[in-house]
């Protein structure tokens, strides 16, 4: 990923080293970032309160050419 980002931003399809699964960045309220699964329903959304230990896997400007 050429010009990275310091950390992941809404849209961008992480890897959460705390829960080891990945999702994409739905939301960031007060520094907790919102995530739901890459596929599915987003009924099984989940946060995290620590952005270093999400991993952008891709980022979202990246996202459109991956469809």
């Amino acid at each position: 990923m050429s010009g990275e980002r310091a950390r992941p931003w809404v849209g961008d399809l992480v890897h959460d080293a705390d829960t080891g699964r990945q999702g994409i960045v739905t939301d960031v309220r007060r520094g907790v970032y919102v995530l739901r699964p890459e596929r599915g329903p987003g009924a099984w959304a989940w946060t995290s309160e620590r952005p270093e230990r999400l991993g952008v896997v891709v980022a979202r400007e990246e996202m459109g050419e991956r469809l």
